[in-house]
């Protein structure tokens, strides 16, 4: 049976609203995840939240019901409360009706199985909460195994992050690694490392790509370090007939990662 908190003091509330801090999501292992069709999402891909909050005007929604129910047959716990309490956890003014808290999963290179997908996204320093919910959303439209964070990037547990991903963050893996534990995993089994560059002289569409496919992007001001682009066995450009010299970093990614899908589609 879900409890009510109407107040602003309550120590769960002041709980969760701290998880919009990076800082305490490190701590607690915990993070935010807002909206219905993101739950419902998460909840088909298998993660329940620890605990969801919805207010009395979307209880008797029937995603509503059927995620209060899952959640609390799996031990969590539901709580109804207010709007303005919704908006206070989740940071906007127009807040959904229903917020997830959940637990954060292993992010190190160990946890991906490589031989799960043909196809992999590696980002480098890639700083944009919106280039990482679209790299994710194109990943699982293509069907991708998931996205590998290298450096300092975006935290993709943030709550502008989390929105960004409309539920991809759950049917993705997500790994992180500095570059040289990235490199030294990845040459440990089989896969290829395709980058794009200004600098390159053959035309994306040119190669034939050999599965397992990672596809570099590089950060969206500086792009690819020149030492990164020398470590890839491939690197291909993206015509650019006007007058932008390179495409956004989300964008390139999914031209690629649709060219690599459509040679595994047409062989």
């Amino acid at each position: 049976m879900p409890r009510q908190i109407t107040a602003y003091s309550n120590t769960l509330v002041k709980r969760v609203r701290s998880l919009r801090e990076k800082r305490h999501r490190r701590e607690e292992g915990l993070f935010l995840a807002e909206g219905l069709r993101i739950l419902t999402e998460a909840a088909d891909a298998g993660f329940l939240p620890e605990y969801v909050f919805f207010t009395r005007d979307g209880a008797d929604h029937p995603l509503t019901k059927k995620l209060v129910f899952a959640v609390e047959g799996a031990g969590g716990e539901a709580i109804e409360t207010e709007r303005d309490i919704l908006s206070k956890l989740s940071g906007k003014d127009n807040p959904q009706t229903v917020l997830g808290v959940y637990r954060e999963w292993d992010t190190s290179l160990s946890a991906v199985d490589r031989s799960a997908s043909n196809i992999w996204i590696v980002a480098q320093s890639l700083r944009d909460p919106g280039n990482l919910g679209t790299i994710l959303r194109t990943g699982d439209a293509v069907g991708a195994g998931g996205l590998i964070l290298v450096d300092d990037c975006v935290d993709p547990f943030s709550v502008e992050a989390v929105r960004a991903t409309m539920g991809a963050l759950f049917t993705q893996k997500i790994a992180t690694a500095r570059w040289p534990e990235f490199l030294s995993w990845l040459r440990s089994g089989p896969g290829e490392l395709i980058g794009t560059s200004l600098r390159a002289v053959h035309d994306y569409q040119e190669p034939r790509y050999e599965a397992p496919t990672f596809i570099l992007v590089g950060n969206e001001a500086q792009g690819l370090p020149a030492d990164y682009e020398d470590a890839c066995d491939r690197l291909v450009k993206i015509p650019m007939l006007g007058k932008a010299d390179s495409l956004n970093a989300a964008v390139a990614t999914a031209v690629m990662a649709y060219e690599v899908l459509n040679q595994r589609r047409t062989r």
